[in-house]
């Protein structure tokens, strides 16, 4: 079958030495196309990290195939799906962990393209993200946001100097003290479900005109964490980033000291990593940001 495989995903596949799996992409998606009885689409643009293709079932619904690249495991994400049960994510319809493919439901436009006011976004996102927490039991298989702050606090030091130091040290050294206290803050009795990356591009349209996500990293972790990436978005925004933290806070009952911890996070780690890989003017912004706040 003839299927248009995105620039992005096929340049990440071949910088990561998989392309092997770009020659058996067709018949994997061939044979996921029998087996669910999917009619084959176009191609999503944008991603990188998997395929995404529009498809339709048997019944005329529309539906969306993914595929994780190599090195892009999509159990957690699946796991987060079935515990969110369709309530502030997409559903899913089917996986096929083995061939790291998910069936999901199809929405709409995302939120940036749909929403011009980015206040307005920041309360929506809010809204949506309450609709997904869920208390978890703590042997679900998810990472912790202990062990996301953890991972950070390892790679940041190392991608900071990989980017070229593109931050002061200060800014650095106050990302990972929020870390360590993010890191002993968690506590299994109280954490939820969380996505672990909300933002406008990741919020697309139901049918009923509400927000779902897509693309949840999974994780049990604190309410904070969630909304602290509400904090880091919007970098070039203007407003009063404490104030902004404190209608999360206000909003959700969320303690606003995690949210602006986790905040700090995000920010740094996204502007780092964003430098790194040349993702600009946003890497600059959030630093920029970064700097100023620990000044």
């Amino acid at each position: 079958m003839s299927l248009d495989i995105p620039d992005q995903v096929r340049k990440k596949v071949i910088a990561d030495g998989n392309e092997s799996w770009l020659d058996e992409l067709p018949g994997v998606v061939d044979s996921l196309a029998q087996e669910w009885s999917l009619v084959i689409g176009s191609s999503f643009q944008g991603g990188h990290a998997a395929l995404a293709v529009e498809v339709t079932l048997a019944d005329g619904t529309p539906a969306v195939l993914k595929i994780g690249v190599p090195g892009h495991d999509v159990g957690h994400e699946a796991m987060a799906l079935r515990l969110a049960n369709g309530e502030g994510s997409a559903n899913l319809l089917a996986e096929d962990l083995g061939r790291q493919a998910l069936l999901l439901e199809r929405l709409g436009a995302p939120m940036y393209d749909v929403v011009a006011d980015p206040a307005s976004r920041h309360t929506l996102l809010c809204e949506v993200a309450v609709r997904l927490w869920r208390p978890i039991d703590p042997d679900v298989d998810l990472p912790t946001g202990a062990k996301l702050a953890e991972q950070y606090a390892d790679r940041l030091p190392k991608l900071w100097e990989q980017a070229g130091r593109p931050c002061s040290p200060a800014t650095v050294a106050d990302a990972l003290n929020c870390m360590d206290r993010r890191r002993v803050a968690h506590d299994d009795r109280s954490a939820v479900l969380v996505h672990g990356d909300i933002h406008e591009m990741n919020a697309l349209q139901a049918s009923d005109g509400s927000y779902k996500l897509i693309d949840p990293a999974g994780l049990r972790a604190e309410p904070a964490c969630d909304l602290g990436t509400i904090v880091r978005c919007n970098p070039d925004l203007g407003d009063d980033l404490w104030a902004r933290t404190e209608q999360l806070a206000s909003r959700t009952g969320v303690d606003v000291t995690a949210i602006w911890e986790w905040g700090t996070i995000h920010r740094v780690v996204s502007g780092v990593y964003a430098c790194s890989i040349g993702f600009q003017p946003f890497g600059d912004l959030l630093l920029a940001e970064a700097d100023r706040l620990t000044a």
